[in-house]
């Protein structure tokens, strides 16, 4: 439709998994790398997560061009709940003969193919996609599976792709000796605003057009809009292109995005991580920086709709609570945590609820700072079970502070990063608000979309 008028070979933001479109951020870089580590080192087990759009399948399939001659694969990429039989799913993967064969038939067929491969010196691998679909019972049939070792080499080698909900299921205490056998694991995260930009660059320069056909401050509005995920963002840049391409602009900036974020949201089928500004208020900010898009206070992230669920209903989101408390006067903390990424989250999901986030600290450097105690109201520390280092150091500067401290779990502020604690938000500003002191500040009950009744 528009690739002739802004001289495009082919559509840019494409939302099928095109691997000559992939973008490497530092991420999928460092994902890839894992990939290519653990099938080069044999690694029985290897696990890639990330949240919806955020490249998983894209990365997949960039690795399938890639791979040796020598290596024989099964991919299985339509797991859902009715899953059925594993070793059926594998025979078809392989394109093994599976019709009318017992369990104990199938799995001697695929024993048989693992053994005659690796005779003819090549190795075996399977790729599960969306893989957080698999029940802990069908992923420790697939460990029982791999037992199927020749000496020192893997016979077969298994990857697994999937949500975050993948992780949640191999925590689970009956699947330790699954999760034993994990040699390679790696999340992907959203993108950065540079890298959001990177990325639209790129996909434009891919396309045969000028990578300038968004204006820094466009790139800047579509990563606010998306949150970076790489799904979003080509979803939004292709819908801008086809407004510019109606309004004949041979350029795409802010406004634009602006204007396509505020109509498509209206029309509730945009899955947009941040709300355009209503008719008649001012846009937020387009040209930011990465520090100055963590500041600006954002709607609670966990309220909006998640990619993939156009249509949020009680089946697909955790309940909201009905009331939750707010702050009339600003309540102010230090964010207090290992990962930048999970502060910045925290940060947006409480500013809009009246609290001021004085500062960001890491754990490691939380008393190195020039910051008052005497200018917080309180201490919110995210923590995980890798910050026993970090302890001590924290201990003494709470003793020493003397200010209410509310512990978080970090694997909690992740979930909610990846859109899966659609309530996080909310439980943790009631938390945060249950630890005020009667004088520091009065409380109002506002509804769960956020208004004050």
């Amino acid at each position: 439709m528009y690739e002739a008028f802004y001289g495009f070979r082919e559509k840019p933001f494409s939302l099928l998994p095109d691997p000559s479109f992939l973008y490497f951020s530092k991420k999928h870089r460092m994902a890839f790398a894992m990939l290519e580590y653990g099938l080069e080192n044999q690694a029985g087990f290897t696990v890639i997560s990330g949240g919806i759009g955020t490249g998983k399948t894209t990365l997949i399939r960039h690795l399938l061009n890639q791979m040796q001659h020598n290596t024989t694969v099964g991919l299985i990429s339509n797991t859902h709940q009715s899953f059925g039989e594993l070793l059926q799913w594998i025979l078809l993967a392989f394109n093994l003969e599976h019709k009318g064969m017992s369990k104990v038939e199938m799995y001697q067929a695929f024993v048989d193919f693992m053994i005659g491969e690796y005779a003819r010196g090549r190795r075996t691998v399977l790729i599960v996609d969306e893989a957080q679909n698999m029940s802990a019972e069908t992923l420790e049939e697939l460990r029982m599976l791999s037992n199927v070792n020749a000496d020192k080499d893997q016979v077969l080698q298994v990857i697994l792709v999937g949500q975050e909900e993948l992780r949640d299921t191999l925590r689970r205490p009956d699947l330790v000796q699954f999760a034993q056998r994990i040699a390679v694991d790696y999340q992907l995260t959203p993108l950065t605003v540079e890298e959001t930009t990177e990325l639209i660059r790129h996909r434009l320069a891919v396309a045969g057009g000028s990578p300038e056909l968004f204006t820094d401050a466009a790139c800047a509005a579509v990563h606010h809009y998306s949150g970076g995920t790489p799904r979003l963002v080509n979803l939004i840049c292709d819908t801008t292109l086809v407004y510019g391409f109606a309004d004949q602009r041979e350029t795409i900036d802010a406004d634009l995005v602006h204007e396509v974020a505020r109509e498509k949201q209206a029309g509730g089928l945009f899955p947009t991580t941040a709300p355009p500004p209503a008719a008649g208020e001012p846009e937020p900010p387009a040209a930011v920086t990465e520090s100055e898009s963590s500041a600006r206070p954002q709607p609670d992230a966990d309220t909006m709709p998640r990619a993939g669920a156009l249509n949020p209903t009680p089946a697909n989101r955790e309940e909201t609570p009905a009331e939750t408390p707010a702050l009339r006067h600003r309540l102010r903390l230090a964010v207090i945590g290992e990962s930048p990424v999970l502060r910045r989250h925290l940060r947006r999901l409480i500013e809009p609820f009246g609290i001021e986030v004085v500062a960001e600290l890491p754990l490691e450097a939380a008393g190195q700072g020039d910051i008052d105690p005497a200018q917080l109201d309180m201490l919110l520390v995210d923590m995980d079970d890798q910050a026993q280092a970090s302890a001590g150091a924290l201990c003494d500067l709470i003793t020493e502070w003397n200010l209410p401290v509310l512990f978080n779990d970090s694997q909690l502020t992740q979930q909610s990063l990846d859109g899966n604690a659609p309530a996080f938000g909310n439980k943790l500003v009631a938390k945060l608000a249950s630890l005020l002191p009667d004088h520091t500040a009065d409380l109002r009950v506002v509804s769960g979309s956020g208004e004050p009744r």
